[in-house]
């Protein structure tokens, strides 16, 4: 006989009994026992040359069979159940001929189900001091007992002290199969962020060694940052005050560490920042300085610094302030300057066009003309929209000035015509325009309009005789006159 024949449970066996005898026996009897409960044996067939008989009330008694041949019997065991892996005799007598006994193991197997993998999604961290659960894995209805082996990228774990623990639990349901179940324990590090474990179950089936894997899964590891880097997300460019700056703090931790945030002058002073951002508004130039970050991470404290730079640009200062009283030929030197921590430019503007670029304005031999608003600009080139501005209203002072270039105009008009005589003048103080006609007594003034110390009369006067009209504009500082000298024709004038 064999020493053992193995089978699939639920699988018939059949085991195989040959003899043979040194002289031809008169009878052979061949009984069939398995090994029962405590060791004894319980017969579970007889068979000689006249019957073949299944013993009664057995658990073999309806799934047994028996087939004879000349040199052997075959016992066939149908529908294996995980009982049926004990010792099977074959009892064999052929009385004066001779007698024997061999034995078979039969080896019943179930292969388990394929493996169940489970990481631990909750994550692991790097600074636990001893192995942490990575995995389980657990392989259902197997028999014999699979065992299992754990990988990391492919390359098989076995335990090792502080490094690699595999914690085992086998159970055997009431239909005799295994479940295993086994939880790998892990010193987890950094790099095994990217790291694929799995497991592999082994199990013996007839006549091999077969192996199934599970899928592989990636393990959340939590780790300390290394790195900090800090920087200003915005306003890109320089900073001027009004702004409103963000400065990001970022380290390479997982989870992404949280940090505070505080000033090298005041390093004791959280300042209130949203997570790994901190949001100045309306920075002014007091906010200029270090700022620096720090993980909040007990194991592991690290950040990160950087310089903060606010420009500013003060108010324009203008040289003389608001305004200025010159006299007619004088000079007069003009500043505007705006303290700034940038290079500045300073344009000069007077009713709206340009008339300098500098600092410094010279006004030379001021004349009526002169006078006016002159308003300064002064802006920083580095940094758009940062400017400021200044203004200074000159007035020059002096005597009137008739506008004519002409103080003596001559005329000759017929008796009876109506004439409008014009005198303007520019002064300041704004002068007074006064008429005085000798000859025709019809005169009056018609109009007469005051704008920026410049005074226009109109005189309407009707010509009778000759006449002497003179327009007088004075003022403080002095006189200016223009004489309309008007001689009258009785007779038509062709011009």
């Amino acid at each position: 006989m064999e020493d053992s024949i193995e089978v699939y449970k639920g699988d018939s066996a059949i085991i195989r009994c040959q003899y043979r005898f040194a002289q031809q026996p008169n009878m052979v009897m061949v009984q069939w026992f398995v090994r029962g409960p405590g060791g004894r044996r319980v017969r579970i067939s007889y068979s000689d040359l006249t019957m073949q008989k299944v013993d009664r009330n057995t658990t073999y008694t309806d799934r047994i069979s028996i087939a004879a041949d000349t040199s052997g019997e075959n016992l066939t065991i149908m529908d294996v159940t995980l009982s049926d892996e004990r010792e099977f005799f074959c009892q064999v007598n052929g009385l004066a001929a001779g007698n024997g006994e061999g034995k078979t193991l039969l080896k019943v197997f179930n292969p388990p189900e394929p493996p169940m993998i489970e990481a631990v999604y909750s994550g692991v961290s790097v600074t636990s001091p001893l192995p942490s659960k990575i995995a389980t894995c657990e392989t259902r209805e197997g028999f014999p007992k699979p065992n299992i082996t754990w990988y990391r990228n492919r390359a098989p774990l076995y335990p090792k002290n502080g490094q690699v623990n595999v914690v085992t639990l086998v159970t055997r349901g009431r239909s005799g199969l295994f479940t295993v179940e086994s939880e790998l324990q892990y010193k987890i590090a950094r790099e095994d962020s990217e790291a694929v474990f799995s497991c592999e179950i082994s199990y013996f089936v007839p006549g091999a060694v077969r192996t199934a894997e599970s899928r592989g899964v990636n393990v959340t590891v939590h780790y300390p940052a290394v790195n900090v880097e800090m920087w200003r997300e915005s306003p890109k460019g320089l900073v001027k005050e009004g702004d409103t700056v963000e400065i990001r703090c970022q380290g390479d931790g997982n989870p992404p560490p949280t940090f505070t945030f505080s000033q090298e002058q005041e390093p004791d002073v959280d300042l209130e920042a949203e997570g790994n951002l901190l949001v100045l508004k309306d920075v002014t130039r007091r906010d200029s300085g270090v700022y620096q970050c720090q993980t909040l991470h007990l194991d592991s404290e690290v950040g990160a610094s950087m310089k903060l730079t606010v420009n500013y640009l003060d108010p324009a200062v203008v040289v003389p302030k608001d305004s200025e009283i010159m006299l007619k030929g004088e000079s007069l030197t003009a500043t505007c300057n705006a303290l700034s921590s940038l290079e500045t430019s300073t344009v000069w503007f007077k009713d709206g066009v340009e008339i300098s670029r500098g600092h410094v304005l010279q006004l030379q031999d001021a004349a009526f003309k002169t006078a006016g608003r002159y308003e300064c600009e002064v802006t920083v080139p580095s940094i758009p929209g940062l400017h400021t501005s200044g203004s200074v209203h000159i007035i020059v002072q002096g005597a009137p000035e008739v506008k004519d270039m002409e103080k003596e105009v001559a005329m000759m008009e017929r008796v009876g015509k109506w004439l409008n005589l014009t005198c303007e003048a520019k002064g300041f103080p704004q002068p007074v325009i006064t008429w005085n006609v000798t000859g025709s007594p019809n005169s009056r003034e018609v109009m007469k309009t005051e704008t920026d110390n410049v005074v226009q009369s109109v005189l309407s006067l009707k010509v009778t005789m000759d006449t002497m009209a003179v327009c007088s504009a004075t003022n403080v500082m002095g006189l200016d006159t223009k004489n309309y000298t008007i001689t009258s024709s009785t007779t038509l004038i062709f011009l």
